[in-house]
């Protein structure tokens, strides 16, 4: 019996074509085939809001050649991807082919040969709640953006257009610049003091209280009378305090959590880790073996695992580690709620196919996150990591001062893994920083007591990671969307990233604004999670989505036709600099790109001349110097893909460029200029071509 699979890309038609003989046919659709029309709004609201769908352009000869082969084949079988999108695929493609909808459609978690012929074998109808939240999305959708675009173009500027998501994700970031504005400093102090024992053993503990209650330093002046009152005063150890701590491993990668530790990592936005893990997914040739799945599917919200990968871990693990790196009881793990629990984690479809073996078939970023989905998968199996960690309290007069140490003393999953943090950690939690045997009424003595003074930090801008996990926690958005909402704001020019950080532009701040003052529910963080919830009981089967519609599209209809009617244009100022045209003489004024803000000439279109923002960081360009040119500033400058990075004023007769921000000091093998991979970290050589370089 001749039978033809439908998939969405060629890539994983290919991969399972491979697992099947010759009755079968694999074909790609190639993404949706069907959709809203862009010329027209196509959405019936007098008529139960009907979505009216054509068929997209440019796959016409996609569909022909799609119906060509379902008329050699004797059953039609729809394996698009295994969420809301693929399922609303597989009931477009039905439409369009005129196949029956019972018993047509398979999915599977991971492409692998047991795994498709298994699906093969259990074909199951197409899930019309799947397809009806995935419709409610995206008529949602079309009804704000293209009903509220023309309000933009009406009342800021043409061009503009609004999103239901994007638009409160442009608001989170709006929202956190005007707390770093409205933030004011603070001063405070802290007091560390260097003790030593009578054998000589020295150690450090920090101010904790004073008469039992926390205590702050707010100035220099109280921070001296904790020096004036302890110095020469007797010290001695008040409480010690032994324990053995455990540390856990983290749960398997969700999509969330796979973009965050990725981008921490391995420096990717998510666009890119969601494009590498679909290549990891679909299936890429691994010699001998064939072509295979890497991972499971890329897209889910879900840590659960199955039971044989567990069992497969768990025996890599013994075999690999030890007996003593497997826990006595499997790991599960508690999904968030609302999780679709159908899903597993993001993870390697073999633990036995070590990211060392499979590195010669892939590319260098695909082998990274590989690397990285397999280390923490198995990690996420392994036992915890063990501590014993002592907590000192020392007396002096009035005040207490405390130190704290721990020892690894079993490194369990450390061995292989560790999460990555946004914040800038100057030591990990697993190094070692011991304490001397210290006991009760014990003296020792103090060496030196430093004073420092420090200030309050305003928040901190986003980066890529801090935004998606700010989406999930708000539960705006949903695993499938997060790539896509950041790739929308930035490409729009509501936000830019400056430093790997979001800041908003001008126009989005109006854009936000204006939306606030008109349209407050549909910027509600609160109200746009719970719209993500109604798709969920819609996929569960609990709401109609046409109610869910109706009930937004009322009060969202009456705001509409109220800012029409009341809202005055606003005027968008170019900002002037102080940068003349040397074309035509003009002062050049601030615009925003696609990446950010550049210098233009306001005589467009009559003088088109524009140019770069230079940023300097204080730094002379060594190189310069060194070969007898005026020298250069450091400057940060973008690429023409929007990546940041740094280079000499004096381009074109300087090409030396770096990726990570230089600093002063020179390189004592190569010459070239030292510079700062991570914020908080030393400065090293990123020269690839120099003997002391890091790579």
């Amino acid at each position: 019996m001749a039978t033809l699979i439908i998939v969405e890309s060629p890539a994983k038609a290919k991969t399972i074509k491979g697992f099947l003989g010759k009755n079968y046919d694999v074909k790609a659709s190639l993404g949706h085939v069907r959709d809203l029309p862009r010329s027209k709004f196509g959405v019936d609201v007098d008529n139960n809001f009907e979505p009216q769908y054509i068929t997209i352009r440019g796959k016409g000869p996609v569909l022909k050649e799609l119906r060509d082969a379902a008329k050699k084949s004797d059953r039609i079988l729809l394996a698009t991807d295994p969420d809301r999108e693929g399922e609303a695929i597989a009931w477009h493609l039905a439409h369009a082919l005129n196949i029956d909808e019972e018993n047509c459609r398979i999915d599977f978690r991971e492409i692998t040969k047991d795994a498709v012929r298994n699906s093969i074998k259990e074909p199951r109808s197409i899930a019309q709640p799947l397809v009806d939240a995935q419709q409610a999305r995206r008529v949602l959708d079309r009804v704000v953006g293209y009903e509220l675009s023309p309000l933009l173009w009406a009342k800021v500027k043409p061009g503009l257009s609004a999103g239901r998501v994007q638009s409160v994700a442009v608001k989170l970031i709006v929202d956190r610049e005007r707390e770093i504005e409205a933030f004011v400093e603070e001063e405070y102090w802290s007091a560390t003091a260097l003790l030593q024992t009578d054998q000589e053993e020295q150690f450090e503990a920090q101010l904790h209280h004073k008469n039992g209650k926390k205590l702050e330093l707010p100035n220099e002046d109280a921070a001296k009378q904790v020096q004036s009152d302890v110095q020469g005063r007797l010290w001695r150890v008040a409480d010690v305090q032994k324990r053995e701590r455990r540390r856990n491993p983290a749960p398997p990668f969700t999509t969330s959590t796979l973009q965050q530790e990725a981008a921490r990592k391995l420096n990717f936005p998510a666009r890119k880790t969601m494009r590498l893990a679909q290549q990891l997914y679909e299936g890429l040739p691994l010699g001998k073996a064939g072509t295979l799945g890497l991972i499971t599917y890329m897209r889910t919200d879900a840590t659960r695992v199955s039971k044989e990968a567990i069992t497969e871990a768990r025996g890599f693990i013994k075999e690999s580690y030890g007996a003593a790196y497997v826990p006595a009881k499997a790991r599960q793990y508690a999904s968030k709620k609302g999780a679709q629990e159908a899903h597993e984690a993001i993870r390697p479809t073999s633990a036995l196919r070590r990211p060392d073996d499979m590195k010669q078939y892939l590319s260098r970023d695909q082998f990274r996150l590989y690397k990285l989905i397999w280390d923490r998968f198995v990690a996420s199996q392994m036992s915890s990591a063990v501590f014993d960690a002592m907590r000192v309290d020392l007396a002096v007069e009035e005040y207490t001062f405390r130190a704290t140490g721990s020892q690894l003393k079993f490194a369990g999953f450390l061995k292989l893994y560790q999460e990555g943090s946004d914040a800038n950690s100057t030591k990990r939690e697993s190094e070692d920083r011991l304490l001397p045997a210290l006991e009760v009424d014990e003296e020792v003595q103090l060496l030196d007591l430093n004073l420092q003074q420090h200030f309050t930090q305003p928040p901190a801008r986003f980066t890529e990671a801090m935004l998606v996990k700010t989406l999930e926690e708000e539960g705006i958005g949903r695993p499938s969307t997060y790539a896509p909402i950041i790739e929308t704001i930035t490409a729009r020019g509501y936000v830019y990233s400056e430093e790997k950080r979001f800041r908003p532009t001008e126009l989005g701040i109006i854009v936000v604004d204006l939306l606030q003052e008109n349209f407050e529910q549909l910027l509600d963080v609160g109200f746009t999670a719970s719209m993500e919830a109604q798709l969920d009981q819609i996929e569960e089967g609990d709401l109609i989505w046409q109610e869910v519609i109706r009930k937004f599209y009322g009060p969202f209809s009456e705001d509409l036709k109220r800012a029409h009617e009341e809202l005055e244009k606003i005027e968008v100022k170019d900002e002037v600099s102080d940068v003349i045209c040397e074309k035509c003489g003009r002062n050049m004024v601030y615009k925003m790109g696609r990446f950010g803000k550049f210098l233009a000439c306001p005589g467009y279109p009559e003088c088109k001349n524009t140019k770069p923002i230079l940023n300097e960081i204080g730094v002379e360009c060594a190189i310069c110097k060194r070969e007898g040119r005026p020298t250069g500033q450091i400057v940060g400058r973008r690429s023409r893909q929007g990546r940041y990075f740094y280079g000499c004023s004096n381009y074109p007769d300087c090409t030396y460029t770096s990726w990570q921000r230089p600093v002063a000091e020179l390189c004592p093998y190569c010459k070239e200029h030292l510079a700062i991979r991570k914020e908080g970290s030393d400065p090293v050589c990123v020269n690839k071509e120099c003997p002391g370089g890091e790579d």
